[in-house]
């Protein structure tokens, strides 16, 4: 495992947020696998909510599909590899009202929660099967 991979799993446990990710796989009774760079992948994630194909808390990735569906789709486990990073720098569990208030102001500007939502740009809107744009910001021509 490269060494940001070593810091990011380890920041991620003492910042609770991928103990919280363990926890949330195990209420919702999904079962668990070891990926690429320090990630888990819960697989098979049945939960309504959220309306994602993936996400993840800390390092643990979840998907509605098999784990081995994800590792598939590089693109697609690098932008939520690329979320776990961000927990890290958020020091853990702030990065949730982080990121639903950034996705909230996405939407106010764009209709779109992930369109102008800072964490989805930086982990690279394409990867993560978003649109750059869905229709024009609110307020502009």
């Amino acid at each position: 495992m490269r060494l940001g991979s070593r810091a990011r799993a380890v920041l991620n446990t003492v910042n609770l947020s991928t103990p919280l990710g363990l926890a949330l796989a195990a209420a919702a009774r999904t079962p668990l696998r070891r990926g690429p760079d320090g990630l888990f992948i819960a697989e098979g994630y049945r939960p309504r909510l959220p309306l994602a194909a993936a996400f993840v808390v800390g390092n643990v990735v979840f998907t509605r599909g098999s784990a081995g569906g994800l590792v598939a789709r590089p693109a697609l486990l690098a932008h939520e590899s690329r979320h776990a990073t961000q927990y890290a720098f958020c020091l853990g569990l702030p990065f949730l009202p982080l990121y639903f208030a950034s996705a909230l102001w996405s939407w106010s500007r764009s209709g779109d929660p992930a369109a102008q939502n800072p964490f989805e740009k930086l982990a690279g809107l394409a990867d993560g099967g978003y649109v750059a744009e869905r229709r024009q910001e609110r307020g502009r021509p």
